[in-house]
């Protein structure tokens, strides 16, 4: 089990993807047939961490909490925390610190996906690093729209940079961080950005000037999906469904992640399976017993 705990930053108003989004918080959406936000909590259960704080806005957190409770049915711990304004990614590391407790930490964005074999390899690599902090890159078309990692020819960050012009690299960063149990305390040395936010890309470059910023590129076998829009929305639901029913296989299934990793029985899958009785996820669970 990971020494880390996790934050889920499901915040903000989702206006991109008004007006459905005008009464529902955009990580409480579907992906095809599972709610947005069972697919970040998956990513930080195959890294084998059970406590997990999700960060959500005033007026959404009760709709969470009915919907995930308190985890035991999955054998982690969620705990939930109010962000009461939308001042930057960096802003959930000072919204977390009294839950982080001094424990390194994953952050991961709620309306970021990532699929891809190998996956949890992947995960665990980035989780055996000590002090420091590590990211993600993953080769885009239009790195101009996201932040920018650019590497030297050994593989180390040179550079990380937010939405530049001239983008150094092609690798934009995921949002998926493994940060130390510094980086609230970064956190709070950030100035506001031109538009009044914490940059998680201040808090990297950071980590970055004391040479602590490891970089890990995610292959042309892996999937990062932004559902930040209706078209990327829509995309992301369609390759959920695509995957599933050319394999056979869940993407993004906590209750079979648990019951892999020995943190509920099979007493318990059968109880949540019985509460999908009606469709496939239902069926699928209960196949998972007979395996």
């Amino acid at each position: 089990m990971s020494k880390r705990k996790g934050l889920i930053l499901a915040g903000g108003t989702g206006s991109r993807l008004y007006p459905i989004t005008m009464g529902i918080s955009k990580q409480l959406m579907p992906i095809y047939d599972k709610p947005m936000i069972y697919y970040p909590i998956s990513v930080l259960m195959l890294t084998g961490i059970r406590e997990i704080a999700i960060i959500t806005t005033p007026q959404d957190a009760a709709q969470f909490q009915n919907l995930l409770g308190d985890g035991s049915q999955w054998g982690v711990s969620l705990t939930y925390l109010v962000q009461p304004q939308p001042e930057g990614l960096a802003q959930a590391y000072l919204v977390g610190e009294e839950f982080l407790d001094g424990h390194p930490s994953v952050m991961v964005l709620g309306d970021n996906i990532f699929f891809g074999h190998g996956l949890p390899e992947l995960l665990a690599s980035a989780d055996m690093c000590g002090a420091g902090g590590t990211v993600f890159g993953y080769h885009v078309s239009d790195p101009e729209r996201y932040g920018v990692v650019a590497m030297d020819a050994t593989g180390q960050v040179t550079e990380i940079v937010e939405k530049p012009q001239n983008p150094p690299s092609r690798y934009a960063v995921t949002g998926l961080y493994f940060l130390d149990e510094t980086a609230p305390d970064r956190a709070r040395q950030i100035t506001p950005s031109a538009r009044g936010e914490l940059e998680i890309t201040t808090l990297l470059q950071s980590y970055l000037a004391e040479q602590k910023l490891n970089v890990q590129t995610m292959g042309r076998g892996f999937a990062w999906l932004d559902t930040g829009t209706h078209s990327s929305l829509l995309d992301a639901s369609n390759f959920v469904r695509t995957l599933q029913s050319r394999q056979g296989m869940q993407t993004g299934c906590p209750e079979e992640i648990a019951f892999n990793k020995g943190w509920i029985t099979g007493d318990r899958l059968a109880a949540e399976a019985a509460k999908y009785s009606k469709n496939d996820y239902g069926q699928y669970l209960e196949g998972l017993l007979t395996e």
